[in-house]
């Protein structure tokens, strides 16, 4: 369940950073979403590496 929250925040936040980068608001908003944008990233790779299964090493 988590996973697709993630994602779906990344798109969204990812998003909002391109609309705020080419609009007159405040810089900050940019990075803020820049920002979120990043956390989801990040989460979502250590979702990743914690519960991707072990190597086949056998063969």
């Amino acid at each position: 369940m988590l996973r697709p929250l993630l994602w779906a925040l990344l798109i969204l936040s990812a998003s909002a950073n391109g609309i705020t980068s080419m609009s007159d608001l405040s810089p900050l908003v940019g990075v803020g979403f820049g920002l979120g944008t990043l956390g989801c990233a990040a989460a979502l790779i250590l979702h990743h590496y914690r519960h991707r299964r072990p190597a086949d090493t056998t063969g």
